[in-house]
């Protein structure tokens, strides 16, 4: 890109340097006699003919940016443009919007807005609910790159897997805490605009080079400080569990612990169910979650392989037990049907989010008021969401089939603006 700039902004350099030979203009008349020191081409008898000027390089052209390269923006919008604002019961999104404040409460274009829900209290109706976000917040419509409207709405939820907190038979996959060698790399107080990124690497010699991939972790666990916090018995249940970014675990004697996100190997997430369809194992519509629960059962010469077409790993800890749902990226518990998982770099963290989809496998609409309070390594891009359905095997089953088409309005404190929302706090 730097060099293709270079290139072209040589090329208009050129053109203003050789204009005056291109369209020529008379010389102003000398205040002073010329110097006699030289003497011009072709102004006195005998002198050789002046050459001709060179034909001036055609400057490049100023193309209109094509629709498919305009940025993805917010806009605003008015109450109205909201589908089912007015049918939606926002009361039931009122517990979700206190735990955010709890978190964004102390950031300054935040804290007036939510002192004033406090004085709400836990439990205001509707009416009183709906009330409070049309005084106080303004919608903004997010849009995709050439201005589309329209971006992908899939699901998670919170698994329940089978485990142990010793290694047998039954449970010999390891549920690994964050391994005590792997370098975490924080550029942001050096360079602000990589605030969002995080390099994960492991020291080699006097060299940081890339943490293990998955299936490097795979042929190297028991000679890396790998801390192991459960036993799992099946794999493709942990690496859904992985997934979803945390989860229970039952343990032997029918209790539950509870374990969360505590990092990841660095690595970029690939799709099982994409690289099943690109090899011809699954068809579109068959590569949903239990599509390829039941394809790792028919054939487990191939999990491997399946597995570590990911080369993403995710490290969990414990968590304590509770009945709330688990901990998302703003550091309180999503909730069952009122929280999704954004793009921290397109809609900010905590904020409250109209989404307009339909549920899962159907034309049935989806609109409610949800809080962004949650991220994932394969959330990326300004219209793109995914919807917590809850705990449990319903739950998963609803998370397992959603892959629908939605919209996304953010509400944005008054007076306020998405550049200065999307700034780190």
């Amino acid at each position: 890109m730097i060099q293709v700039l270079s290139n072209r902004l040589a090329a208009v350099l050129t053109c203003i340097l050789v204009s005056a030979c291109a369209s020529p203009t008379p010389a102003p008349a000398p205040s002073s006699p010329p110097s006699t020191k030289t003497t011009a081409c072709g102004t006195q008898p005998g002198c050789p003919t002046c050459p001709a000027c060179p034909v001036c390089p055609s400057c490049p052209t100023t193309s209109t940016p094509s629709e498919t390269s305009v940025p993805a923006v917010l806009i605003q919008a008015d109450w109205s443009a909201l589908p089912g604002w007015t049918n939606d019961d926002q009361a039931s999104a009122w517990p979700a919007f206190l735990a955010s404040c709890k978190a964004i409460g102390r950031q300054r274009q935040w804290a007036d807005v939510c002192a004033a829900a406090s004085l709400l209290g836990a439990r205001p109706s509707t009416p009183q609910v709906r009330s409070f976000f049309e005084q106080h917040l303004v919608p903004w419509q997010s849009f995709g790159p050439g201005r589309t409207a329209t971006g992908l709405v899939t699901g998670y939820y919170e698994p329940l897997i089978k485990g142990s907190r010793t290694r047998s038979a039954q449970h010999p996959w390891p549920v690994h805490a964050p391994p005590e060698d792997m370098l975490t790399i924080d550029l942001s107080s050096v360079y602000p605009d990589l605030k969002n990124l995080r390099l994960r690497g492991r020291l080699e010699g006097n060299r940081v080079v890339p943490y293990w991939s998955r299936a490097e972790l795979a042929q190297r666990q028991d000679k890396l400080p790998l801390p192991v916090l459960f036993w799992a018995s099946d794999p493709i249940d942990l690496f859904f569990l992985q997934v979803q970014g945390s989860g229970r675990i039952e343990l032997p004697d029918g209790s539950q612990a509870r374990i969360g996100y505590a990092d990841h190997n660095g690595h970029p997430y690939q799709s099982i169910g994409r690289w099943l369809i690109s090899q011809g194992q699954l068809s579109a519509d068959k590569a949903s979650m239990e599509g390829i629960k039941q394809w790792a059962r028919d054939n487990p010469s191939r999990l491997a392989e399946m597995l570590n077409s990911n080369p993403s790993y995710v490290f969990f800890r414990e968590l304590p037990a509770s009945n709330s749902g688990p901990i998302g990226a703003l550091g309180v518990p999503v909730s069952e049907g009122r929280s999704i998982a954004i793009d921290p770099a397109h809609v900010p963290l905590g904020a409250p989010v109209f989404l307009a989809t339909s549920w899962p496998l159907s034309e049935r609409p989806l609109n409610r008021l949800v809080m962004a309070q949650d991220t994932g390594g394969a959330i990326k891009g300004p219209v793109r969401v995914d919807f917590f359905w809850g705990f449990g095997a319903k739950a998963g089953a609803e998370a397992g089939r959603m892959r629908q088409q939605g919209q996304v309005w953010v509400l944005l404190p008054r007076g306020s603006t998405p550049s200065e929302m999307l700034k780190k706090p």
